[in-house]
């Protein structure tokens, strides 16, 4: 029945636009330098307001009227291309724009771009440009995208020197976080203080935190959409840079002229090797040490026009070893994520682009431990792989489609220990490995009736099953299995499903400004649930069982758009409320236990969010920077915690304030700093101490009921481009940043200390905080030719 509606739909849009003798313009939007598509380029009808944006890989597809049209091309970082058409037939133009080479053109590019914050119908949506992340203070000069991201309004970090972000009050598992279409399970290297993302290698990224479009699903509360280079196919280029705690190179060229291309790009710390020589072979501690590394490598060939190959891959790990040899102890600790993507794009006619994409997804985390003749091993990790098919369809210039439909098989390994003693093997009686299938089905249609009003309206229908192999023991009071209910491999166990309606407007008041609203439904099928005070093994993806349900969210949204001085100063005031059924804790007096299923010591219960977010943000010029401010409250209230009674969530934080600033001061050298600001993280904390039976015993407060200090800090980059060299080929670039600039002692924890004797009245307990970084200077060169 579904399908019968798509194509009588496109039947209906196919008939009515051919009676009409209309015509269609259609191809592709590409850097003129590299020959790399550009997402997300406006192409506008001069003195009209239609137009349309190439989709995510350049491909556009307009249709009007037979006469003779002005189309502007525009994009930010790029000239603005001005193309005269004389449209009597379909035509098919690829259009190739020039980056902006001075100032007054790239004031020009951002002008135009910017007026699609008040024309669209897309709430909460916010693109950085790569040029732009790049500029913004970087800790340790590690440049870093996903702490750009933290300073927009609605996103907050978790925690001083985290790449984590919570999104409108929701927890880091509710944010959907995509590298060229492959879930990201893991961001975060060195315990989450950088992010796994290279910024050499990255083109696009895009952040949608309302009004999520149905093509996306799975969670809810963002997207963060990363689409990586695909190379550049015009001559070979490389580039890379020396920091102080890593180094990265990229490699990018093509290999058949206008036909196909490659880039691979590497990075890796280098602590480890600095230190190691500093390290005598008699010192207890020798053979310790951290490092990590990834490779990000992209393959793509054009065949002809319509058709065109994509792979693309991303492998990256940690690696923590300590060695002490006193006690005949070594510890190894990797973890890390594999990614592959092999995506093929074809165009059926000129208003027909399909899609299809094969995903293959692993990341997994390994605790080893030997000591004299005992071995320890711990596993845990989930494993993916999808099928999704996306079609854009574009019947008129009135409308967009979109439809398509995804599926993946998963494979969840929860933490599973083995170990032996000389011969002796023990595998005790784990937690189980879960399987299951998740598929989703969508369409919307992106619908402009006039010049006032604009509709994205989307449905999504998204179904779970978990399969066996699988048990569900019955236990005793005790806790005893007495029975069990065995499933075969690829067995129902439990499904889950339901419709997640998408629906946004946007109502122009006149050229500048615009109202907009939007109400989204989000099913979310896989859980990551964290014990705060334990570390990264019980930090584990589950799946939906018969015992855990789905997460649903339904988030209401409505702002005010509106841009200053020909579009100079983009402002934006959105409200928001968001409900969320079925969140997932740990019940308390939780103990990590890897011989029981996790299930079993999780509570269930309901959250809700609110607040307002200001955005100001200027956009061209020598100065340019943004504000964001944020007032929020985030809620959660659960049966079986805190009696019953609602408490505020964890990542909830009243007021956040971001102020980032970039000045060109002149060819040479370009300044930026950026200052945050946040109220401090809720926490739970003892608040009195009692002496029973000779120890000192702690009572703590209700969940979240006391605050750390306010969190804030300033941090100043600098980047200095050395005079040219006409001879030389390579361009070089040093950049000088300082991290927390005022060195403010952020609290990390809270612990207390205690000292004296109880029984002779000597005893002392002290609150104290532990602050992680001081003020931090770092020095990075880049290279480039």
């Amino acid at each position: 029945m579904r399908y019968s509606f798509l194509v009588i739909l496109m039947v209906v849009f196919g008939l009515a636009a051919h009676s009409q003798k209309k015509f269609t313009i259609s191809g592709y939007i590409k850097d003129a330098a590299t020959g790399e598509t550009i997402i997300g380029a406006t192409l506008l009808v001069k003195g009209n307001t239609r137009g349309i944006s190439s989709n995510n890989y350049g491909f556009y597809s307009l249709t009007l009227d037979k006469g003779k049209y002005s189309l502007l091309c525009t994009h930010i970082g790029y000239r603005t291309s001005l193309l005269e058409i004389d449209l009597s037939a379909d035509k098919q133009l690829n259009i190739d724009l020039s980056n902006a080479v001075d100032l007054s053109e790239e004031v020009v590019v951002t002008a135009n771009k910017r007026e699609n914050n008040v024309k669209t119908a897309q709430m909460g949506k916010l693109t950085l440009p790569i040029d732009q992340i790049k500029a913004v203070p970087a800790f340790l000069g590690e440049v870093d995208l996903l702490k750009v991201v933290q300073l927009l309004p609605g996103v907050r970090n978790a925690g001083e020197g985290s790449a984590g972000i919570y999104v409108r009050g929701g927890g880091p598992d509710q944010n959907l976080i995509m590298l060229d279409d492959a879930v990201v399970y893991n961001t975060g290297h060195l315990f989450g203080f950088f992010s796994i993302f290279n910024a050499d290698a990255i083109k696009n990224v895009s952040l949608i935190k309302g009004g999520m479009p149905a093509q996306y699903g799975g969670r809810l509360s963002s997207v963060l959409d990363i689409s990586m280079k695909e190379g550049n196919n015009q001559k070979m280029q490389v580039e890379g840079g020396l920091g102080l705690i890593a180094s990265r190179v990229s490699i990018q060229g093509p290999l058949k002229k206008d036909k196909a291309s490659f880039i691979v790009s590497a990075r890796r710390t280098y602590v480890d090797a600095l230190a190691k020589p500093f390290i005598k072979k008699d010192n207890q501690f020798y053979g310790s040490g951290y490092y990590f590394y990834d490779l990000n490598a992209k393959l793509n060939y054009r065949f002809n026009e319509k058709d065109r190959l994509y792979i693309s891959g991303y492998f990256g790990r940690d690696v923590f070893d300590f060695s002490n040899a006193r006690q005949s102890l070594r510890v190894n600790i990797p973890w890390g994520n594999a990614t592959g993507t092999l995506r093929w794009n074809h165009v059926f006619n000129k208003k027909l682009f399909a899609n299809t994409t094969a995903v293959y997804n692993d990341y997994n985390f390994t605790f080893n431990a030997a000591q004299n003749n005992f071995e320890l091993q711990l596993a845990s990790g989930i494993r993916d792989i999808s099928l999704k098919q996306d079609v854009d369809f574009y019947p008129s210039s009135k409308h967009k489609v979109k439809f398509g439909g995804l599926y993946t098989f998963h494979r969840f390994t929860p933490s599973v220990v083995s170990g032996k003693q000389d011969s002796v093997i023990f595998n005790p009686q784990n937690a189980q490995t879960k399987f299951a299938h998740e598929a989703a089905l969508y369409v919307q249609d992106d619908w402009q009736p006039n010049d006032r009003w604009q509709f994205n309206l989307g449905l999504r229908y998204s179904a779970f099953q978990q399969i066996g192999s699988y048990k569900i023991y019955t236990t005793d009071a005790n806790g005893n299995r007495t029975d069990s209910t065995v499933f075969k491999p690829g067995q129902r166990v439990k499904t889950y499903g339901g419709l997640e309606p998408r629906f946004t407007l946007r109502y122009s008041l006149n050229e500048s400004s615009s109202i907009k609203a939007s109400i989204t439904r989000n099913l979310q099928y896989i859980h990551l649930v964290s014990n705060s005070g334990t570390t990264l093994p019980t930090d584990l993806w589950v799946p939906s069982t018969y015992k855990v349900k789905p997460q649903i969210s339904w988030l209401y949204a409505a702002g005010l758009f509106k841009n200053f001085a020909n579009g100079m100063y983009e402002t934006s005031v959105e409200l928001y409320y968001k409900q969320m059924q079925n969140q997932i804790e740990y019940r308390e007096g939780y103990t990590p236990n890897t011989l029981s299923d996790t299930e079993d010591d999780f509570t269930f219960g309901r959250g809700w969010s609110y607040g307002s977010e200001f955005f100001v943000n200027k956009t061209k010029g020598k100065f340019t920077g943004w504000i964001g401010y944020t007032l929020s409250w985030t809620w959660r209230k659960f049966p079986a915690l805190n009696f019953g009674e609602k408490y505020p969530a964890k990542f909830d934080r009243r007021n956040d304030m971001s102020i980032v600033s970039m000045y060109t001061l002149n060819k040479r050298w370009k300044l930026s700093g950026s200052f945050v600001y946040g109220t401090g993280n809720a926490a739970t904390l003892p608040q009195r101490f009692y002496i029973v039976g000779g120890v000192l015993t702690q009572e703590y407060s209700r969940i979240n009921q006391y605050r750390l200090p306010s969190y804030h800090r300033i941090d100043l980059a600098a980047i200095l481009s050395p005079k040219k060299n006409e001879g030389r080929k390579w361009k070089t670039e040093w950049v000088f940043s300082i991290y927390n600039v005022y060195s403010r002692q952020n609290p990390y924890f809270i612990y207390f200390d205690q000292s004296g004797n109880p029984y002779d009245g000597t005893l002392k307990i002290q609150a104290k905080q532990v602050s992680l970084f001081p003020i931090i200077p770092a020095v990075t060169w880049n290279f480039k030719f």
